[in-house]
């Protein structure tokens, strides 16, 4: 008998009876074990081992086992399975087995994707790949695509899916539970329904639970909810995760500009749009510009310099700030005074860091706005307060018995401690304050809150710290 090409023919179907499983990851083929099954060519046992894997574990083993085994590892899994692992995987690996598809196989893998999901692969294929992932999705899906590629980059438009369960209100309850028996498989979810008019204008929802325990015969109007919290497709996109989390919704109903139902957002993907974001601002927070999702180890050098360099840049000279008031004001510091400037300028650098970092998070989960500026000013200068004591005391103790009597420096004395200590405190109070308020500020203008965080925060502390520290020193050790 001519033995067939794993590689040419259809994606296995899925079993019509599924087992109830307890999924245990101690359970899991390891990838050797599976490279052994292969090369063995013992692709039952292989198929029976890996279809009881769950999708984002497979993925990894994916990443694990060497290329040359991925199309034919692939060709093992069903249909259904073949798709959550797609999904799964990183672009690279996607784009390598796309690579390997005949059209045919590509076709079946894209009609088991979610439009959401398809979407999002074709953002990250380069140009001659979408094409074709293009050419093989069906005249219905491919309209759909390229209206979702045409919202803007950052809107509700772009995380969307088209796949959600609609009723008109002149349905029953009956008419409605048959209709999800016939759509649901091609659903990303069916718990929330939407109801509308034959315009599709949102009219209310309704959910499974209504419809279980509703009689056959009722009208959906008269069980659905009309206070619909809705978003619009060029909402942003982190906005409405955050509305997602404020509400505890499992999906969101997404409208056009004539409040007709486009589309829904669901919990998933608002939370790969949170994790997104933060990702986002931790990059800028940290000096980083930021770049795409490719893991550290597979970025190259030169793509890390590129996300580094400008804020590095940006940074070394925005400290000649510090450095033009260093000259201006040298005179005025003797030799034992410089020795302190580090110790102040790093302190109030961490002071300011910290409060932006906090006023960062609250404005990302909307605890706090720019009206609110007052109140946040008042709460971070009595915290500025007590910690200026403390550190001030501190300081204080510090340089008098270990610069002066540890350490032996003769030229520390009384004054000297007392500028530190003062310096130190009032540099602390003015940083706990701008570190609040910038970021606000920033978004108020527009700006992203995190671009305001540490690096920008602690150049300009770093100055008003020199500013300080000087007039002190003015005035304290000529009194």
């Amino acid at each position: 008998m001519e033995e067939k090409n794993i590689n040419t023919v259809p994606f296995e179907e899925d079993d019509k009876e599924v087992n109830s499983v307890i999924f245990d990851e101690d359970d899991i083929i390891t990838p050797e074990k599976l490279t052994d099954l292969l090369d063995e060519k013992k692709y039952a046992e292989v198929k029976v081992q890996v279809n009881d894997i769950p999708a984002p574990d497979l993925a990894e083993i994916f990443f694990e086992v060497d290329e040359k085994y991925h199309s034919l590892l692939f060709r093992l899994l069903s249909k259904e399975l073949a798709a959550e692992t797609f999904v799964e995987m990183d672009s690279d690996l996607q784009e390598n087995l796309i690579s390997h598809f005949t059209d045919r196989q590509l076709s079946e893998i894209l009609d088991e994707l979610y439009i959401d999901d398809t979407v999002d692969i074709i953002e990250e294929m380069p140009a001659n790949v979408v094409k074709r992932i293009l050419k093989n999705s069906d005249s219905h899906d491919r309209e759909i695509i390229n209206k979702i590629l045409k919202y803007p980059k950052d809107s509700a438009g772009t995380v969307m899916t088209t796949e959600y369960v609609r009723f008109t209100g002149d349905m029953t309850v009956a008419d409605a539970l048959l209709h999800i028996r016939r759509v649901a498989i091609d659903k990303e979810t069916i718990y929330t329904c939407y109801i509308t008019g034959k315009d599709k204008r949102l009219q209310g929802i309704v959910t499974a639970k209504d419809l279980l325990i509703s009689d056959p015969d009722v009208l959906l109007t008269d069980i659905m909810d009309e206070n619909v919290i809705a978003v619009h497709t060029h909402d942003d996109k982190e906005e409405v995760a955050m509305k997602l989390d404020k509400y505890g919704f499992l999906a969101i109903p997404v409208v056009d500009s004539e409040s007709r139902l486009v589309g829904i957002i669901t919990v998933d993907d608002a939370l790969e749009v949170i994790i997104e974001e933060s990702e986002e601002d931790f990059a800028v927070m940290a000096a980083i510009t930021p770049g795409d999702d490719t893991p550290y180890l597979k970025t190259d050098v030169l793509s890390i310099w590129k996300s580094r360099i400008p804020w590095l840049l940006i940074l070394m000279l925005s400290s000649t700030l510090s450095s033009a008031i260093l000259a201006h004001f040298e005179s005025a510091l003797s030799a034992v005074l410089v020795l302190f400037i580090p110790m102040i300028m790093g302190t109030g650098g961490n002071s300011g860091g910290q409060s932006s970092v906090t006023l960062t998070r609250s404005i990302s989960l909307s605890e706090v706005e720019f009206s609110d500026i007052l109140h946040v000013v008042w709460k971070e200068l009595r915290v500025g307060i007590l910690c200026s004591i403390t550190l001030g005391v501190a300081t204080f103790a510090k340089v008098m018995l270990i610069d002066g009597l540890l350490l032996g420096n003769s030229a520390v004395d009384l004054s000297v401690a007392l500028t530190v200590a003062l310096s130190l405190s009032l540099t602390i109070i003015l940083a706990k304050i701008i570190g609040a308020s910038l970021p606000l500020l920033a978004k108020k203008v527009g700006l992203d809150p995190a671009v305001m965080a540490s690096p920008l925060i602690t150049t300009l502390v770093d100055a008003i710290s020199l500013v300080v520290y000087v007039c002190v020193a003015q005035n304290v050790m000529n009194a």
